[in-house]
């Protein structure tokens, strides 16, 4: 089973981080096969393998793909995850 939930770095050239973004899985399968995940908005959609390779897909017209973009698996009990058990209700 694949994990339900990620956290996204995007980077620029230099590997800095500039954007994290987390995603749920949805019911969907990408080019490759593997689940499609995406942010609450839907505009990010990446296809996440199981060696946490990712691909991002363009969810509408004039997107440019980022080749700078890390995986990471968020557990039920990860402190960083903002809807883990730590996380307070708004």
């Amino acid at each position: 089973m694949s994990p339900v939930r990620y956290e996204l770095m995007f980077s620029d050239d230099t590997g800095s981080a500039q954007d994290v973004v987390i995603v749920e899985r949805t019911s969907a399968k990408g080019p490759g096969g593997h689940p499609v995940y995406a942010d609450p908005t839907g505009i990010i959609r990446a296809e996440i393998s199981d060696h946490n390779e990712v691909r991002i897909l363009a969810s509408g017209g004039h997107q440019a793909p980022t080749q700078h973009v890390l995986a990471r698996r968020l557990t039920a009990t990860d402190p960083n995850d903002p809807a883990g058990p730590s996380a307070s209700a708004a």
